[in-house]
């Protein structure tokens, strides 16, 4: 549980680090109340399936970091947090920068 809680913290790091590169964006409509759009690095362990059970009350469900960047241009937004593998983690943070250094 201490690494799945790591790399939750990990991800959240590296999201508000990106921050000021979106900050130019316009936001997309209001979403609904609870609504969000939260990736959370994932293992495929039978520990880590448990630990987001237990903690969102339904199985995971893994995004790729083309879907996680479609999202985010779509405005969708999800009930509960999308799981990402460290490999698909180290694309979506390598667009990012790119993108952030663009700008």
């Amino acid at each position: 549980m201490n690494r799945f809680a790591a790399l939750s913290t990990l991800i959240a790091l590296a999201a508000s680090a990106s921050a000021p590169a979106f900050a130019e964006q316009a936001m997309p409509a209001a979403a609904p109340a609870g609504a969000q759009r939260v990736v959370m690095l994932c293992d495929s362990s039978v520990a880590t399936r448990a630990a987001y059970r237990r903690d969102f009350g339904s199985r995971p469900v893994f995004v790729t970091a083309e879907q996680a960047l479609r999202a985010r241009a779509t405005g969708e937004v999800w009930a509960t947090p999308r799981c990402m593998t460290a490999r698909e983690h180290a694309r979506l943070t390598q667009t990012l920068n790119s993108y952030a250094a663009v700008r």
